[in-house]
């Protein structure tokens, strides 16, 4: 799998794309990048990639040309990547979506500055607009790194399958706590049933704590799952029963 940047700063990705799981799967030839300085396609003498937008108002915009000259030159018709444009204005990013998005085997991420993209390179060559949020950022090099990471991190052969099967959003709930040596600290105690070595008691209890933690800060996650997943709605009613004290 490919990933292609286009941005101001490219030495922004450098620290982090050098880090533990994303150069694993790197050097295990399971995913390679290409963070291009977009300036370099600018086309101009100053290689100036900001103007005002037409109709008046503040801050600058992104110009066009230098997308067009990376894309003419850079991408055919019959090999034409996926090309994501990461923006507060776009569809916000999924555990779903992150799973559609592995299948992709080139993905061309645009990361925008300034006031925003020239809405006609959007028209052209933009396949999809992704938000990883409703807050806005100063450019979108956190977004595309962010894109990136959620995606690397669960294809096969970089992280074990079990690892991110726990994860938050994997089944529709927020992970579970988990804990670690020492078993007390400050008073403060490991759960004894997480010792126990009972297993079926285990994965009861930190499914309950999932659903705890969805109620708790993410209910809207809580009324999808219920809506459509009935056997979720039984489980969910012998964890009303538990958390009550009547089972």
């Amino acid at each position: 799998m490919k990933f292609t940047v286009l941005t101001l700063f490219p030495e922004l990705f450098e620290m982090y794309l050098s880090q533990t799981i994303i150069q694993r799967a790197a050097d295990a030839g399971i995913v390679n990048y290409d963070i291009v300085n977009i300036r370099d396609y600018s086309g101009n003498k100053h290689n100036q990639m900001d103007d005002i937008p037409f109709g008046g108002g503040a801050g600058m915009v992104l110009k066009p040309e230098a997308y067009w000259n990376f894309f003419n030159k850079k991408c055919s018709d019959t090999e034409k990547p996926y090309i994501i444009f990461v923006s507060p204005q776009g569809k916000t990013l999924t555990h779903k979506r992150v799973t559609e998005l592995t299948e992709k085997e080139n993905i061309v991420i645009i990361s925008g500055r300034y006031e925003g993209l020239d809405q006609r390179v959007i028209d052209k060559f933009v396949d999809e607009e992704i938000s990883v949020g409703d807050y806005v950022l100063s450019s979108g090099d956190l977004p595309a790194l962010i894109v990136m990471d959620s995606i690397i991190r669960i294809k096969e052969g970089v992280i074990k399958k079990e690892s991110f099967e726990t994860d938050s959003f994997y089944n529709g709930l927020l992970g579970f706590p988990q804990y670690t040596r020492p078993v007390e600290i400050d008073g403060m105690s490991v759960p004894e049933v997480l010792r126990s070595g009972n297993h079926a008691k285990i994965n009861e209890y930190r499914y309950f704590k999932s659903i705890e933690k969805t109620s708790e800060n993410r209910k809207d996650l809580l009324e999808k799952k219920l809506e459509s997943d009935e056997e979720f709605r039984k489980l969910y009613q012998k964890f009303l029963k538990s958390k009550n004290g009547k089972d």
